[in-house]
Order: structure tokens, then C-alpha cells, then sequence
């Protein structure tokens, strides 16, 4: 797979600014739940552990309706409910334990993850080697857990719940309003469903992305609720197409263009189908629509709160 370099510059400026330390990041790992609608990496491994199982599907990222009919399928081959959601309970049947000189794959989702959250630079070959150990060596070390190279249930936990950096090739461009530096780590379909959205944007330039959260979570100054990698704020779009250059406009601005944030806010909404909990903005039109929500100091920014079915914190719970 193609490894995106911002992701690296983000692992080193995650370092230089620093984000509390592994053990305390990852205490509170679990397994987040992925069913119809999501996008991302975590996905793409479901898909990849789904065809381990003797599922033939493809392996696009996307959880659409082939995903959810084999997710169903496992789930009942596994004496689970059938319920099309990888919560908890089917990733603990799903994972399967890998190791050096393991093939397949599950060894592939292993190798995606790590290219995707921590920037490994793999070859998803499915060929568990002396790369792949010390890529999963290193992460382990990271994580704060016991660094042995196989990855089991502990490993695979961290490794899906771990956040990953925004790709701004995605048309999107990096702001920074908050003196937050490296704020541009979220959930790993938080970031896909954000990106698919940009990706099809043909508004006015390129989308500006405020903060969204630190590599593994917990506070970040001037955002209270941007704390479990589903949180991301945007900006409006601008009729000069400036958003990227210029200073931060409101929607009461002489330049702030609601044709275009209009069709941003849709594209959002439709990359995520069932997983936007709400969007905060503060113009009256888009309010009317029913496209944003009213909220107190978002005249000048979009906050996106993404959600996944069964998240533990009731604000992030579709």
C-alpha cells in the first residue's frame, strides 16, 4: 500500500510536542465497534480477517452491504448474533493470533494497520517476516505492552483502537487555530469518512481542518469534547477560495460562501451514512436545512462528532 508520508512527519511531531506516555495512552484501549456505514483502516482489516475465514469479499475499506452480509455470516458461524456489527464480542472471534513465518490474510490486516496508524511502510504481503516482527516489536514498545512480536488478542485490541493522522493530500489543508501543532490524529473512520467526504469536495480549494485530537487522545486545550478521535473541526468555505491562506471568516463574513459549505456539509454527511452525530454551525440557513446544529462559539468553524455503535462515552454513541 501506498504509506503517506504526513503520517510520519505526524509520529515525529508527535514526539517533539509530546502526548502523555504510551502506557498511560493506551489504558483505555478497546475494540471499537464497525458496522454499515463506516470507512477506514479498522475496516479494512475486518475485511481482510472476513476473508482469513473462508469470506470472499473485497477488501475496499468501505463497509457496505457484501460487508455487513459476511460479517453476519462469521456471526453465526461463531454462535454470535447476527447482527452485521463488529463490536467487541466478533472482533474476539475474528482476530487471529499471528506470528513470524504466519501467512495469509490476517497477516495482511496486521500489515495494513501498521502502515496506516503508525506509518510501518510494509508490503501487505501476508507474509509475517523479520520486517513485520520488528514493525509489530515496535509498535508493542509504544503501546506499553509486553514487546514479543506475535500478535494476540492484547496486540490486535491496541492496534484497532489506535488513532491515525489525517492525510492532507486528501484536498484538505492544515490549520492551526488553537497552538495545538500535531491535533490531527483521529479514529481510523473518523479520518477515512472525513477524507472520502474532501476527496469529492469541487468547492472553492481545498477543505481547512482545525484540531481534531492528539495520537492517543485525552486533553487538548480549547476542545473539551475532542477527546476520543471522533471529534473534528472545519472551516467554512470561502467565495475567494482563501480558507487556506486567509484568516477565519463566520458566516456573517462578506466572502463566506454558502453554496459551497452547503455542499461540504453534505458530502460529509453522505461519506458517513449512520455514523454523524451531529454538526455544529451556526448559520441559520444550514440550521433550517437541517444540515448543522446551533452551538455556542461555532459562528466561525464546523465541529463534526462522528459516533460508533456501542462507544462507551454516550456522546460518541450512534
Amino acid at each position: 500500500m501506498k504509506v503517506r508520508a504526513l503520517v510520519v512527519l505526524g509520529l515525529v511531531m508527535a514526539t517533539l510536542f509530546g502526548t502523555g506516555t504510551a502506557a498511560q495512552a493506551f489504558s483505555a484501549a478497546f475494540f471499537p465497534a464497525q458496522n454499515s456505514g463506516n470507512r477506514g483502516a479498522n475496516v479494512t482489516a475486518i475485511q481482510y480477517l472476513l476473508v482469513q475465514h473462508g469470506a470472499s469479499i473485497t477488501v475496499d475499506g468501505a463497509f457496505g452491504p457484501a460487508t455487513n452480509s459476511a460479517v453476519a455470516a462469521f456471526q453465526r458461524g461463531a454462535g454470535l448474533d447476527d447482527d452485521g456489527i463488529v463490536g467487541p464480542n466478533t472482533w474476539a472471534k475474528l482476530v487471529t493470533t499471528v506470528r513470524n513465518g504466519s501467512t495469509g490474510s490476517a497477516v495482511k490486516a496486521v500489515q495494513y494497520l501498521l502502515n496506516a496508524k503508525r506509518g510501518a511502510g510494509l508490503t501487505v504481503d501476508g507474509d509475517f517476516g523479520s520486517g513485520t516482527e520488528s514493525a509489530v516489536r515496535t509498535f508493542q514498545s509504544h503501546a506499553g505492552i509486553s514487546s514479543d512480536g506475535v500478535v494476540g488478542p492484547d496486540t490486535w485490541k491496541n492496534l484497532v483502537w489506535h488513532y491515525e493522522y489525517l492525510d492532507f493530500s486528501a484536498n484538505l489543508c492544515d490549520q492551526d487555530p488553537d497552538g495545538n501543532g500535531n491535533a490531527n490524529w483521529a479514529s481510523s473512520d473518523a479520518v477515512a469518512q472525513l477524507e472520502t467526504a474532501t476527496r469529492g469536495f469541487t468547492g472553492n480549494g481545498k477543505v481547512p481542518v482545525g484540531d481534531s485530537g492528539f495520537e492517543h487522545g485525552g486533553d487538548i486545550p480549547g476542545h473539551a469534547s475532542h477527546e476520543a478521535g471522533l471529534d473534528i473541526d472545519i472551516w467554512p468555505i470561502r467565495t475567494d477560495s482563501a480558507q487556506c491562506t486567509a484568516g477565519r471568516i463566520t458566516w456573517q463574513s462578506s466572502t463566506y460562501d454558502r453554496a459551497a459549505t452547503r455542499e461540504l456539509v453534505k458530502a460529509v454527511r453522505a461519506a458517513a451514512p449512520g455514523h454523524i452525530k451531529l454538526v455544529y454551525f451556526n448559520d441559520p440557513v444550514l440550521i433550517s436545512e437541517g444540515l448543522t446544529s446551533s452551538y455556542d462559539n461555532h459562528d466561525n468553524h464546523l465541529h463534526i462528532r462522528y459516533c460508533e455503535v456501542g462507544h462507551p462515552n454516550a456522546l460518541h454513541k450512534c
